[in-house]
């Protein structure tokens, strides 16, 4: 007999990234990568991010959880898209200032 869990504060649409319900701009990915970064308990997160409710934050943990390789896979993915963005992009004009200046 298999038991489907309900995560009351997540909403999972196929194909996309799983997110919260109230907040559909935050992803359980980034509430994660909090936890895998930082270390923060749940409780942690809340402080930092004051619109994050601890059910929530629980919640996403907990599909987090349950859900791991499908959201390392995404942290992933996320890490190596940043990682070729910052490769092509050209100086960035403070840094060329802040380094004639010596101060880089």
């Amino acid at each position: 007999m298999s038991v489907g869990l309900e995560y009351t504060h997540i909403e999972k649409i196929a194909g996309e990234p799983a997110r919260l319900r109230q907040s559909p701009r935050v992803r359980v990915a980034q509430v994660a990568m909090d936890y895998l970064a930082h270390g923060w308990s749940v409780d942690e997160m809340c402080r930092q991010h004051l619109n994050l409710t601890p059910a929530e934050a629980h919640a996403a943990m907990a599909y987090y959880f349950d859900h791991r390789e499908e959201i390392d896979r995404e942290i992933e993915s996320e890490f190596q898209e940043a990682s070729d963005s910052l490769a092509h992009a050209g100086a960035v004009p403070f840094v060329i200032r802040m380094k004639s200046k010596g101060l880089l």
